[in-house]
């Protein structure tokens, strides 16, 4: 979740702290727990998660069609 615990939070912990990191996302899918995401960030780096998403997801789009 963006906002408290998701169900991968221990992972996103064990990212955060081995990458000494503001912040991370951790997205799962098809995980033992299900699909799912946890957020862990300060709040500036939690601030600009939406168009940090935004520009990974038009990045990917255009790899994938050139």
């Amino acid at each position: 979740m963006a906002l408290g615990p998701g169900k991968y939070d221990d992972l996103a912990t064990l990212v955060r702290d081995g990458a000494k990191a503001d912040g991370v996302i951790v997205i799962v899918i098809g995980g033992s727990k299900g699909g799912g995401f946890s957020v862990q960030a300060t709040g500036e780096v939690t601030a600009m998660l939406p168009a940090l998403l935004r520009k990974l997801a038009d990045d990917i789009e255009r790899d994938l069609t050139d």
